[in-house]
């Protein structure tokens, strides 16, 4: 029963095989233009395919990178200004606006949650940053020694202060890349001076900058804080420093009046011993504050919940943009149904001589499909060579980050030659069905 099922013999024939590909070749290669036309919506849908997964893989990357960065097990406060205090009535009236984390928060932070290991608050206020002529605006941050572990924030050289300068409020800084590379442009910032309201702080060390975070607002010029940006210049300073230098109340002065804003903490930082624990102690922190706050001029960020919901914002981003770009290979495909339906009208008196010398229906089927698999198959290679240096040129040229996934070429490919079947399959069938005398009439 086997050797007698024409179709699984001409599976299991690889001299037939090869033969049917080599005359399908030729096929091909006699209507050269008409056959690069026909595999170029192949070639763009494969290339686009690839090509988007790889932005939305690089889009989602950043993402997922920057909110790593924060700590999967931090937990984030941060203060942040009622919308009921937004600033005097009258032109001629002063007054302070209290608002934001304070110490009593920290310490029953510290001494009703479980499973806390350290809290490390800090202050940012806004500030000019005056090198000799050059000036920059940029955030002033009070930290601590631990600040750089607590950020994952690596230092590109120099130091970060020790307890020591923390203990002697020590006017020395670390500053990130963009302000190092704005206010020394031709010159090494370490051991030089950076002024500030009339003081001169010592830069001792530059850090990286930091990363976008996902529930940045801008620095308010008063010296409030509400997230930070990797692209603000930023200088750290010691946290008892500030405290000494600005006080604990910010001023902001405006024509014929000014406000004030007394802030204790802008942020702090909650290190949690356990990854797994890290949300239920965020509730828990929620719950505290609540109590603490009515007004909520607080905001608790958790990383990992974010870093959970930018996977699952990716998963989506990549489906879509893997749907929007297969609709240029359907495309491809019917136009490749179009030229072999063509190709079957053509080549009528030619499949009616093959019939006539005792080729089999399948062996028609056979042909008609292997010269649509070839078609598809050498549009999904240009395709995938075409997506791959697509994302590429964009790193390059726009400085945008992409990631070629090792399964996305593949896939591409593969739907490629997929398609190529399933468009295929009509006209080979159209062609098999064909009366062979019939056929042979025909001019």
């Amino acid at each position: 029963m086997f050797a007698k099922n024409p179709y699984l013999h001409l599976l299991i024939s690889p001299q037939h095989l090869w033969r049917s590909m080599s005359l399908g070749a030729k096929s091909l290669w006699l209507h050269k233009l008409r056959s690069l036309l026909t595999a170029l919506g192949v070639v763009f849908g494969v290339a686009s395919v690839v090509a988007m997964l790889a932005i939305g893989e690089g889009a989602s990357h950043e993402a997922q990178e920057q909110i790593r960065k924060l700590g999967s097990q931090n937990i984030i406060l941060e203060s942040v200004k009622p919308t009921d205090s937004s600033g005097p009535v009258g032109q001629s009236r002063s007054f302070v606006i209290e608002y934001g984390l304070n110490s009593k928060d920290i310490k029953q932070i510290l001494q009703t949650i479980p499973g806390i290991s350290i809290v490390v608050p800090s202050r940012i206020i806004s500030e000019v940053l005056w090198v000799e002529e050059k000036n920059l605006e940029g955030s002033i941050i009070g930290a601590l020694t631990i600040y750089p572990q607590m950020r994952n924030r690596t230092l590109i050289a120099g130091r970060f202060f020790n307890d020591l300068e923390q203990d002697n409020r020590s006017p020395v800084c670390v500053i990130n890349q963009s302000a190092a590379s704005r206010l020394f442009p031709l010159s090494t910032p370490t051991g030089k001076t950076i002024r500030v309201r009339g003081t001169y702080y010592r830069v001792i060390g530059v850090i990286e900058d930091e990363g976008q975070r996902a529930t940045t607002e801008s620095v308010s010029q008063g010296g409030g804080k509400s997230g930070g940006s990797g692209s603000l210049a930023q200088m750290i300073i010691p946290f008892a420093t500030l405290m000494d230098n600005f006080g604990d109340t910010f001023f902001r002065f405006r024509s014929g009046s000014f406000d004030a804003e007394k802030v204790e903490f802008h942020e702090a930082i909650i290190r949690v011993g356990k990854v797994e624990d890290v949300v239920s102690r965020a509730e828990a922190v929620k719950h505290l504050l609540g109590r603490n706050h009515p007004r909520e001029d607080y905001r608790v960020t958790v990383p990992i919940e974010l870093l959970r919901q930018a996977e699952r914002t990716k998963r989506i981003f990549s489906i879509v943009l893997g749907s929007i770009a297969a609709i240029s290979l359907l495309v491809g495909g019917i136009g490749i149904m179009n030229i072999m339906l063509a190709s079957v009208t053509e080549r009528t008196r030619e499949i009616g001589i093959r019939r006539a010398l005792g080729a089999k229906q399948s062996d028609i089927v056979l042909q008609f499909l292997i010269e649509t698999v070839l078609l598809a198959g050498a549009g999904g290679v240009l395709g995938v060579i075409m997506g791959l240096g697509i994302p590429l040129a964009i790193s390059h040229f726009a400085g945008v980050t992409t990631v070629i996934k090792a399964w996305a070429p593949a896939l591409a490919f593969s739907v490629s030659v997929f398609t190529g079947i399933a468009f295929g399959i009509y006209p080979a069938m159209r062609a098999a069905k064909m009366n062979p005398v019939e056929a042979l009439r025909h001019e």
